[in-house]
């Protein structure tokens, strides 16, 4: 149960109506602070249509951190935009295998951008290694906005976590197909 009461777009004032563009029940909590889901939504929108980074890629590292921080809202939401983006069943089963340190069959660029994602999402930071071995396959500028969507991801899922916010209904059956195991 969220900690806030969710805002409705007919209760807000006219000029953040259209802060609610998709009424999930995240937005429906930052809308208590128009100024700041103003500009969460920003740099979201930035991430999903403007970088240049590979949108599987993408969603598997926003996937790695929700896996990581067992956050339902984070798992379930990219799980299904993940499919939109060209992330598989496999891909998903791959990922869950790779982080409980089974063997996955991913390319080394895919690899990298999981490790590199749980080494922030676990230790604050990308190790030089894993930085270096992806400056092999990326530019400056996408390894900088994959490092900064990481980031950004962590900070959703605290958000998420800190608040409660509820998984809405139509999203439920991705976190049924793939549940979370249990925090520790």
């Amino acid at each position: 149960m969220a900690r806030l009461p969710y805002i409705e777009k007919k209760d807000l004032a006219p000029e953040h109506q259209d802060l609610m563009k998709r009424e999930i029940s995240l937005y429906k909590q930052l809308a208590h602070s128009p100024g700041a889901l103003r500009a969460f939504q920003g740099l979201g929108y930035y991430i999903r249509y403007k970088s240049p980074v590979d949108a599987r890629l993408r969603e598997l590292a926003i996937l790695q951190v929700g896996y990581l921080a067992r956050s339902p809202y984070e798992w379930s939401h990219h799980v299904k935009i993940g499919y939109d983006f060209g992330v598989t069943d496999d891909d998903i089963k791959g990922l869950i295998d790779d982080t409980e340190g089974r063997p996955a069959m991913f390319d080394t660029l895919t690899g990298l951008v999981l490790k590199g994602a749980r080494e922030i999402t676990t230790g604050g930071e990308m190790t030089r290694a894993t930085f270096g071995a992806l400056k092999e396959h990326m530019s400056n500028e996408h390894l900088v906005d994959l490092i900064v969507t990481t980031s950004f991801y962590n900070a959703v899922v605290r958000v998420l976590g800190s608040l409660e916010i509820d998984v809405e209904p139509e999203y439920q059956k991705y976190l049924d197909k793939y549940p979370l195991p249990k925090k520790a």
